[in-house]
């Protein structure tokens, strides 16, 4: 199955805010690039696919809106304890969802969206 959502603009209203919490939470760095400061990419902007969404100043943050869901390469636990320490709030603690699914959580990040995490996995013993 390919996916089906290949990029992800997350609003925020303070960027070198927001650009710390993500560098922090993810473990990527954070872009900016001259003459743009509005945008921030999350990622290497050299990687080519691998990058899939920017943080830009703009936009109006939302608790209520879609929620893009990001991968914790392989670290559910970690991510959502790295969420705490940035600054972030977890709205939904780690579940398992079943096995076509695996394991989500939800957090609100300092800009106030809420953000999902998903890794697949099998259920707990």
């Amino acid at each position: 199955m390919s996916n089906v959502i290949i990029w992800a603009d997350i609003p925020v209203v303070d960027m070198p805010r927001a650009m710390k919490f993500y560098e922090h939470v993810t473990g990527e760095k954070v872009h900016q690039f001259p003459g743009m400061e509005d945008v921030a990419v999350i990622g290497d902007p050299t990687a080519g696919p691998l990058i899939s969404a920017d943080l830009y100043l703009g936009g109006k943050p939302s608790k209520d809106g879609a929620t893009v869901y990001i991968n914790p390469n392989g670290d559910i636990d970690g991510l959502l304890a790295r969420v705490v320490e940035a600054g972030g709030e977890i709205e939904r603690p780690k579940a398992f969802m079943g096995p076509m699914v695996g394991w989500i959580g939800t957090f609100f990040d300092t800009e106030g969206n809420r953000i999902g995490v998903q890794m697949a996995g099998d259920a707990p013993e």
